[in-house]
Formats: C-alpha cells, structure tokens, sequence
C-alpha cells in the first residue's frame, strides 16, 4: 500500500508541476495581456474560445477516453487510431462550415461579431482533439512528463505570441490566433515524442477493421460521455454563448478573467489528479482491489487545502485585481467570490470523473447533467428576464456548486458499491 500510494504521489506530482509551470506562464502573462488588451477584447476573446470548448467534444466523440481503459496495447492504439481519424474528418467539416458563412455573410448570433476570426475555430479545435488523444495515449503509459512538458509548451509559445501580437496592434485576433500557435506547439512536441512509446510503430499499423471493432465496444464514449460532456460544457458556456447577447461586452469581459483566475487552476490541477487516478483505479478494478482508502487519501488533504486558500482568496481578491491588473478590471473580484463554491466542488468531483467510465455508469450520470443544464438555463434567463448580469452568474454558480457536490456523493457511493463485491 505504501508503495503504491508514494508511486502515484510521485506521478501525481510530475503532472502536477508541469501544469503548475504552464499556470504559471499562463497567469503571469495577463500582468502584460491585461495592460494591452481590453475588457471588450476579453470579452470577444471568450466568446470565441466557448465554441471551441463545445465543438472539440464532437471532433473526438470523447474516445480518448476509451485508451486508458481499453483491455491491452492493441486496443489502445486502435480505438486512438480512430479517434484521430474522426477528429480530422470534423475539424474538415467545420472549415467548410466556417468558410461559407463566412464568404455569405451568414455568420449567426455572437459568430458574426468574431468576423473572419470564425476561421481560426477549425483549426484550434482539430489541434486541441489531437492533442488530447496523444495526451491520453501517453497517460496510458505513465509517461506523465511528457504531458507536462507539451502543456508547458502550449502555455509559453501561446503567451508569447499574444503579447506581441498585441504590441503590434493585434487588439482583437492577437488573443484566438495566440491560442492557435500555442496549441499547435504542444501538439507537434507529443507527435515528435511518439516514438518513445513502447510498440510505437504498432500503434501506427491498425487496421480499418480493428479501429471499427474498437470503437464499436467503446460505443458508450460517444453515445453518453460525449453527450454529457456537451451538456455540461454548453451550459458552462452559457454566459458567453447566451448571455452575452443581452449585455455589454466589456462586462462579459469581467467575468472571463474571474472565471479564468478562478477556475483555469482548478480546472489544471483537476485534470492532473484525474488522468493520475484515472489509470491507477483502472488498474485497481482489475485487479479487483480495494479503492475507496486510495481515493479518500487524496481528497481529505485536497480538501483542507483548499478550503482555506478559497476563503482567503474571497477577501482580497477584488483589491488583488485592481493592483495587478489596473482600475479598468474593477469588478472582477465580485465575480470571483461568486465562483469560489463552484471551484471547491469542482476541484474536488472533476478530480474523480472518471468514476463512471470505469464502472460504466454513464447513463445515470447523464441525468445528473440534464438537470444541471436546466438549472442554467433558468438561471441565466432570471438574469437576462431582470437584466443584471451578476444575478444571472450567481445563480448559475449556485447551480454548478449543486450538481458537482451530489456528483461527486454519487461517486464515491460507487465505489462502496464495488467493494462490497470484493
């Protein structure tokens, strides 16, 4: 046991600081983003980014998944055969898509504020779906720092080039085309680091018929997960999706920066711990061994650590905000402290989502997200019905804050629930 818990310390650790080093560059850059770019140009920017976030759900139908629990090497590369197949095909589609809304001047709802920025959606969403089967490939094989480094890389290149573009007057496209180049760096940097993995040349060499096969006995990715994760992510977005087109941008633009300081570390460190636990409790299952002791040694102490931090944080984070940022972000520490309950239970359920791949029990997590999506939904039109915006993300933190902790009792009631089979 001590062995075991110290190994996945270890591995926790080095995803861990590699996305603490890509937070870092990531947050220290919006000291000189901030100073360059505007709330109005946040605002855009997060406009953007919230369709990317929906649409990189569809280009992989969320069989990267599928690696870390497949029975052995030959599935795993199969299933990420196909998933990378599927995510050219959409990200294709998507282009084609943009490009005649665009030249038509059709360009629906909050799309025709991007312009001709729409065009830059495809190919972000074909190098975030890429990247993200690479990165699970490599959390098969515990090759944990080579997700730190590509995330690190991601981080600096795309940092570095939104400073500069917005030097050079960029003020509006400097944020998405930054976010472009950054992810295609840390997507070239996982494929020239492929081949260190054991049967590289196999995992090439899949045939048709096996990817088909593969796909068709992972089929609950695509047909639950996949629609969960729509749901939860269109209704995370709704305030950039939906709200934003009853409200001034600039406020908009508030919010993105509270959501980003508030929830881009949790959402980091979150996915750290998952992809750890992830391949530990699979492994666990089969070998059909205890797993309730493992987990509640990490949350007990994830808990204290963040309560207090969240408390302190909730004081001084609007004076914290003007002074780094400048008067023109006044606002955002509002936001914050509505957000600080949503983080906590986020950081703490999102940790272990991958509870129901592992127990295939997708379905009822489904519902779970169904309801968060209506509670949203009524939350952000109580908001827009009174036309305060603060009412409208209030409520609609209220609601994540609900549905993430009732999630996160379910699972740990799962794994009791499997070891009493033991």
């Amino acid at each position: 046991m001590g062995i075991g818990n110290s190994k996945l310390v270890r591995e926790a650790a080095t995803l861990v600081s590699g996305n603490m080093l890509a937070q870092v560059i990531t947050l220290a850059a919006y000291f000189v983003l901030t100073r360059i770019y505007t709330p109005d140009d946040y605002g855009l920017f997060n406009i953007f980014y919230s369709y990317i976030e929906v649409l990189i759900i569809f280009s992989t139908c969320k069989y990267e998944l599928a690696i870390v629990v497949a029975d052995d090497e030959r599935e795993a590369a199969a299933v990420s055969r196909f998933a990378m197949r599927m995510n050219t095909l959409v990200s294709a589609g998507l282009l084609t898509v943009a490009l005649v809304l665009w030249l038509t001047g059709l360009l629906p709802g909050n799309l025709a504020q991007l312009g001709w920025m729409v065009l830059l959606i495809p190919p972000l969403v074909f190098f975030c779906g890429t990247s993200r089967v690479y990165s699970f490939l490599y959390n098969r094989f515990h090759r944990y720092e080579m997700i730190a480094v590509s995330d690190s890389v991601n981080a600096g290149s795309g940092a570095l080039l939104k400073i500069v573009l917005g030097l050079f007057g960029f003020s509006q496209s400097g944020l998405p085309i930054g976010t472009v180049i950054g992810q295609a760096a840390a997507n070239i940097n996982y494929r020239l680091r492929l081949k260190s993995l054991p049967n590289a040349q196999a995992i090439r060499n899949i045939p048709n018929s096996e990817r088909r096969a593969a796909a068709k006995k992972h089929r609950n990715f695509p047909f639950f997960v996949a629609t969960k994760d729509f749901i939860n992510t269109f209704s995370s977005n709704l305030p950039f999706l939906w709200a934003a087109l009853y409200f001034e941008r600039a406020e908009v633009g508030l919010f993105g920066l509270a959501l980003t300081f508030t929830m881009q570390p949790v959402n980091i460190l979150s996915v750290a711990f998952e992809r750890v636990l992830y391949a530990r409790t699979a492994e666990t299952v089969r070998d059909r061994q205890p797993l309730m002791h493992l987990l509640c040694r990490f949350l007990l102490p994830l808990m204290a650590v963040a309560l207090p931090i969240g408390v302190l944080a909730g004081f001084v984070a609007e004076p914290v905000f003007v002074f780094c940022f400048g008067d023109r972000w006044q606002g955002c520490g509002v936001f914050v402290q509505t957000l600080l309950p949503l983080a906590l239970a986020t950081l703490c359920c999102n940790s272990l989502m991958f509870i129901p791949n592992v127990f295939s029990s997708q379905r009822t997590e489904f519902v779970f997200y169904l309801v968060l999506l209506a509670l949203r939904v009524a939350a952000i039109a109580i908001g827009v019905g009174v036309g305060d915006f603060l009412l409208a993300i209030t409520l609609y933190a209220a609601a994540g804050t609900l549905v993430k902790a009732s999630l996160l009792l379910w699972y740990l009631w799962q794994v009791r629930r499997y070891e009493r089979t033991l």
